[in-house]
C-alpha cells in the first residue's frame, strides 16, 4: 500500500515532464528563423537566379521527404522517384485536359496519389532488410517509368508530356519565363511542408520513430506498433515527394520519363550525404550546397562537373560524416549563443524604452 501510494502521484509529474520537454524541443530557434527570413529575402537578394533558386526549393523539399523516412525512420530507398514521378505526371496530365484548373489543388491532390501509391507499396518495402528495401523502392520506380513509357498516347513517352497549360495561382500569378512567380511559389510550399515535417518530428510519433530506428525489436517490445509507424511516415514521406515532383511540373509546364530515373533518386542520397540525414535542415542546406556547386563547377568545367562533385563526396567520406556533423553542431551551437547573448542584451533596453515610453 505504500508503495502504491508513494508511485501513483508520479505518473501525472512524468507526463509534465514529458510535456514539456517536447513543447521545448519545439520551440523555433534564433537560427531557424534566420535562416527562413534570409530564404524569403533571397527573393529580392537575388533577382537574376530565380531558376536555380527554383530548382533549388523543389531538390530541398524532395530531399526533405527521403531524410524523413531516412534520417527519422532509418529506412534506406533508391526508388523516391516514383512518387516524384507520378505525382508529376499527375499534376500535368490534370492541367493538360483541364480536369483541375487551380494549380494549389492540383498540388494537393497530387500529393495525395503519390501518398496513396506509397501508402500500398509500404507493406512490400518495410517487410525486408535494407537490401531488399533497396531493390524493391528501386524496382517500383523503374517499372512505373516503363508504365510511362508503354502508354505514350498520354505520357508523350520519350518525347514528354507536352502541350501543358498551367492556369495562374489562385487565378493571379502566372508562371513566368524569369521565374519569380514560380519560385515564390515553391518556396511558400517548402516552408508548409517544411512545418509540417518539424511538427511531425517534434512530436511524440517523431520521437517513436527514433527508437524505432535505434532498436526497433524493444520498441517493439513497449508497445509501439512498429510496422504501422513505419507505414506511416513512408506514406507521409511519399507525398512529400510527390508534392516536389508536381511544383516541377508545374512550375516547367513539361513532365519527362526522367522524373521516374534511377539519377533522381541517386541525388537525394548526395544530397544527404552533402547536409546530413536526421536533421531537417540537412536536406535543405544539402541541396543548396549541391545545387550551387553543380551550377558553379558546370560553368568552369561543363564536361566534368561530375567528376568534381565526386571528388567532394569523397572528401566528406575520407574526413568523416561524424566529425563534419561536429563541426557543423558545433557552428551551430556558436552561433546560437551569440544569438541569446545578443537578445538578452536587446530585451532589457526594449523593455526600458518602452516604459520610458509609457510613462512620457
Amino acid at each position: 500500500m505504500v508503495t502504491t501510494s508513494a508511485t501513483a502521484p508520479l505518473t501525472p509529474v512524468l507526463a509534465d515532464d514529458v510535456a514539456a520537454y517536447l513543447k521545448r524541443r519545439s520551440r523555433w530557434s534564433p537560427l531557424e528563423v534566420v535562416f527562413w527570413i534570409f530564404a524569403f529575402a533571397s527573393i529580392w537578394l537575388f533577382p537574376d537566379k530565380y531558376l536555380i533558386l527554383k530548382d533549388t526549393a523543389i531538390l530541398a523539399l524532395f530531399a526533405l521527404s527521403l531524410d524523413l523516412i531516412l534520417g527519422y525512420a532509418g529506412i534506406i530507398s533508391l526508388g523516391q522517384a516514383a512518387f516524384f514521378g507520378i505525382a508529376g505526371y499527375f499534376s500535368g496530365l490534370v492541367a493538360k485536359y483541364g480536369l483541375i484548373n487551380e494549380p494549389v489543388i492540383a498540388l494537393v491532390c497530387s500529393g495525395v496519389v503519390a501518398a496513396a501509391l506509397g501508402f500500398v507499396t509500404s507493406f512490400l518495402v518495410l517487410r525486408g532488410s535494407d537490401l531488399t528495401r533497396l531493390m524493391v523502392t528501386l524496382g517500383v520506380s523503374l517499372m512505373l517509368g516503363e508504365v510511362a513509357n508503354r502508354y505514350a498516347s498520354i505520357t508523350g513517352g520519350a518525347d514528354g508530356l507536352q502541350g501543358v497549360d498551367i492556369a495562374p495561382v489562385l487565378g493571379r500569378w502566372s508562371f513566368d519565363l524569369y521565374g519569380h512567380n514560380g519560385y515564390v511559389y515553391c518556396l511558400i510550399v517548402l516552408f508548409v511542408c517544411f512545418v509540417i515535417a518539424r511538427r511531425i518530428v517534434y512530436s511524440p510519433f517523431g520521437l517513436s520513430l527514433r527508437s524505432l530506428k535505434g532498436n526497433a525489436l524493444r520498441a517493439a517490445a513497449i508497445g509501439i506498433p512498429v510496422k504501422w509507424r513505419l507505414v506511416a511516415i513512408y506514406t507521409v514521406s511519399a507525398g512529400f515527394a510527390g508534392i516536389a515532383g508536381a511544383l516541377l511540373t508545374q512550375t516547367t509546364a513539361f513532365c519527362s520519363l526522367d522524373v521516374f530515373s534511377l539519377e533522381r533518386s541517386a541525388d537525394l542520397l548526395l544530397v544527404l550525404i552533402i547536409g546530413g540525414t536526421g536533421y531537417l535542415y540537412g536536406g535543405l542546406i544539402g541541396a543548396v550546397i549541391y545545387k550551387f556547386l553543380q551550377d558553379w563547377i558546370a560553368t568552369l568545367t561543363p564536361q566534368y562537373w561530375q567528376f568534381w562533385i565526386g571528388l567532394v563526396l569523397v572528401v566528406i567520406v575520407l574526413v568523416g560524416r561524424e566529425r563534419v556533423e561536429g563541426w557543423i553542431a558545433a557552428a551551430r551551437g556558436s552561433v546560437a549563443r551569440l544569438g541569446d547573448r545578443l537578445w538578452t542584451r536587446i530585451r532589457p533596453r526594449s523593455a526600458a524604452l518602452g516604459g520610458a515610453a509609457d510613462g512620457d
